[in-house]
């Protein structure tokens, strides 16, 4: 299967999943009581929990396109001087033709009718056969690099767009599915559970544990985010996902990530439970959806979902799948 058939089928297989996950969530028609606030928080989580692995392949879509975006960019930066070659390579055959319609093409009978002796005569057909054939191999190098960035150029321009029309259909989805979403967080709002009080974002000293070096960067970092909310698709610095917050907290210890979790699961050096040190990316559910930084004492801090700012969290509150180590 083309790579493009791949990716026409991973968006059709994700449209899918963010119906279904609408269907799930809108409600029923029927005239019930306004739910409790811990019937809506359940409500909130239970749809994030959903929701979260379709805004996950939103970002793994979006991290493809701006990767691709930039060897757009890097590729055109390289035809640049190519073309600059080639460019004075056909002036230098033109302004050779030029000369041979002057003056008249020279021919064997020329060079051989020109003043010298038959030794010079022989030495002028080698020369000439050298430059012609130097000319020819020089454009047809250069022509050769140029035609092959040009495709490569072409193949990249062509999977950019591609993915930006994954990228609106994706983002269209989830709009949809933002407002139902919304429209929970307004009953929460109204039942009075709108507010989350700074004291309860903190459940121990953060980091718990002291580590120096990057990793000591990127969790002072993560923890310094703390209040901040939580918007599906940002990376800082104002607002966070979850692989966003990590990503912006590794990226001031000069490591680089993938706004992606699952891309993320493979950056780093698998590290097990018991040896689990503060920075270490922590993972949770079957497909990876979500991720935090590990901070100390069974502590991490997340984004965990809209309504709820970057917090402290027990890493067994959700479905622990494995960590890894950056860096």
């Amino acid at each position: 299967m083309s790579r493009t058939r791949c990716s026409r089928s991973t968006v059709g297989r994700l449209l899918v999943l963010a119906s279904a996950v609408l269907v799930g969530l809108l409600p029923a028609t029927t005239a019930h009581a306004e739910p409790s606030l811990p019937e809506v928080e359940k409500q909130l989580d239970e749809a994030w929990e959903k929701l979260e692995p379709v805004i996950e392949q939103y970002n793994n879509l979006h991290s493809q396109l701006l990767e691709n975006q930039k060897k757009a960019a890097a590729l055109t930066e390289k035809l640049k001087p190519l073309q600059l070659q080639v460019d004075a390579a056909m002036r230098q055959v033109g302004g050779i033709a030029a000369q041979q319609y002057k003056f008249g093409r020279p021919t064997a009978l020329t060079v051989v009718l020109s003043p010298g002796s038959s030794q010079d005569m022989a030495e002028r057909l080698v020369l000439l056969n050298r430059i012609a054939k130097a000319n020819a191999d020089q454009i047809a190098q250069v022509a050769s690099l140029r035609d092959q960035y040009a495709a490569d150029l072409q193949n990249v321009d062509a999977l950019v767009k591609q993915q930006q029309a994954q990228d609106a259909e994706l983002a269209a989805q989830k709009k949809t599915i933002q407002a139902e979403v919304d429209r929970l967080q307004a009953l929460r709002n109204r039942l009075g559970g709108g507010s989350v009080p700074t004291s309860s974002l903190y459940i121990g000293a953060c980091p718990a544990v002291y580590i120096g070096g990057a990793a000591g960067t990127a969790v002072k970092t993560a923890c310094a985010q703390i209040g901040k909310p939580y918007v599906w698709g940002a990376g800082g610095p104002g607002s966070f996902d979850c692989s966003g917050l990590t990503q912006y907290a590794w990226k001031a210890a000069g490591v680089s990530l993938t706004h992606y979790t699952g891309a993320q699961w493979k950056q780093g050096t698998a590290v097990s439970k018991a040896d689990l040190r503060p920075g270490d990316l922590v993972f949770f559910y079957s497909d990876l959806h979500h991720v935090g930084m590990y901070v100390g004492n069974g502590l991490m801090v997340h984004a965990s979902r809209a309504g709820v700012p970057v917090r402290m969290a027990r890493i067994d509150q959700m479905p622990y799948m494995g960590a890894r180590r950056p860096g």
